[in-house]
């Protein structure tokens, strides 16, 4: 196999504020792996939060690529990801990720299969995807809910965690006036302390949200946990939810966990933990980083495992520079193409 890379740019909308950041932009890095002129693509984000910027990151993708090289086929190369026997150790769960979405793509592109086929899905997965709204004016929240709604979106997600607790309060309640038969989410982004989620919860149960994510600061599952045993709504650990091992020390004791492949290392990850949780009362909330339509389309291969989807990322750049999972009507849906199923459209610009 032969790899290359390219980093482009992918601007936002706009803004998008939430406790701990503002973005307006991030950074995007391509994997493209060849094989007997078959190509299979993956990719990984830069992110501030888990200290991956863009040299990082094809530091670490060229690592990769250079030690898929030695395998004989992309199948086996895929297998021995799978197994934890290549990427090394240490290697970021988005690195690992990209890699095996780049095998995945490669691997269905040369058996004629779709990426959900090779991860035991007969059919291809279809599902409600939350859109999120930032932390911003009010007037601005309330008609971004009501042109969401308009789209079909029936799940929003809104951010939380401004200085003053009442002005989250104030944005949930006139984007519940504006969409009022949407399902609504809530992600502070571990911006609450103990006694602020215990009085916050009950005011935004009130208004109807569905969930929240991550209410308190990552770094102590165990007041997650307790938080959760007394919630008025259901509790979906995130920044507390990396991996395996995090999980399995929070199910049965949260309402849910987040799992973006990203922070994981990937879809076969993402299996694992979904059945580390299966029956245990804790479901499963597919997340993402904000990413094209690349880096979105692994989830959506696995989006019928969840309950919760927030497969939302590419909707929130101003130029997605690859299509095929759908998503501006409120819906992501994997094809029945092979391989991941996307296409990338039109020329996009390199990251000098």
């Amino acid at each position: 196999m032969k790899a290359s890379l390219r980093t482009v740019r992918l601007e936002l909308i706009e803004p998008l504020r939430i406790s701990r950041s503002t973005m307006t932009a991030r950074d995007a890095v391509w994997l493209s792996l060849e094989h007997d002129g078959v190509t299979g693509h993956g990719e990984a984000v830069t992110s501030v939060y888990y200290g991956l910027d863009a040299d990082t990151l094809g530091r670490l993708l060229t690592s990769v690529g250079a030690d898929l090289a030695r395998f004989a086929d992309p199948e086996s190369a895929l297998e021995a990801l799978r197994a934890g026997e290549s990427a090394g150790a240490g290697t970021p769960a988005a690195v690992t990720a990209a890699a095996e979405a780049a095998l995945l793509d490669l691997v269905g592109k040369r058996a004629g299969s779709p990426v959900h086929r090779l991860l035991g899905a007969a059919v291809p997965p279809v599902a409600a995807t939350a859109r999120t709204i930032g932390i911003t004016s009010l007037a601005h929240a309330a008609a971004q809910a009501r042109c969401l709604a308009a789209s079909g979106f029936e799940v929003i997600k809104v951010k939380a965690g401004a200085p003053d607790p009442q002005d989250d309060v104030e944005r949930v309640r006139v984007i519940r006036d504006a969409a009022p038969r949407t399902r609504l989410l809530l992600d502070p982004n571990g911006a609450w302390t103990v006694t602020q989620a215990e009085a916050l919860l009950h005011r935004f149960a009130a208004l109807g949200v569905e969930a929240v994510e991550q209410p308190l600061a990552p770094g102590d599952p165990e007041a997650l946990a307790t938080l959760a045993e007394r919630s008025p709504l259901p509790v979906i650990a995130d920044e507390d939810a990396v991996n395996l091992e995090d999980v399995r020390r929070l199910a049965g004791r949260v309402q849910g966990v987040n799992v973006k492949l990203a922070k994981c290392g990937g879809a076969h990850a993402a299996l694992r933990i979904a059945e580390a949780i299966d029956g245990s009362g804790t479901d499963l909330m597919l997340g993402c980083l904000t990413a094209s339509s690349l880096g979105l389309a692994p989830a959506v291969h696995l989006a019928d495992r969840a309950r919760w989807a927030d497969l939302d990322g590419h909707l929130l750049l101003a130029h997605d520079p690859w299509t095929g999972i759908g998503g501006e009507d409120g819906i992501v849906r994997a094809h029945d193409l092979p391989g991941l199923g996307v296409q990338e459209v039109g020329a996009y610009e390199d990251v000098a």
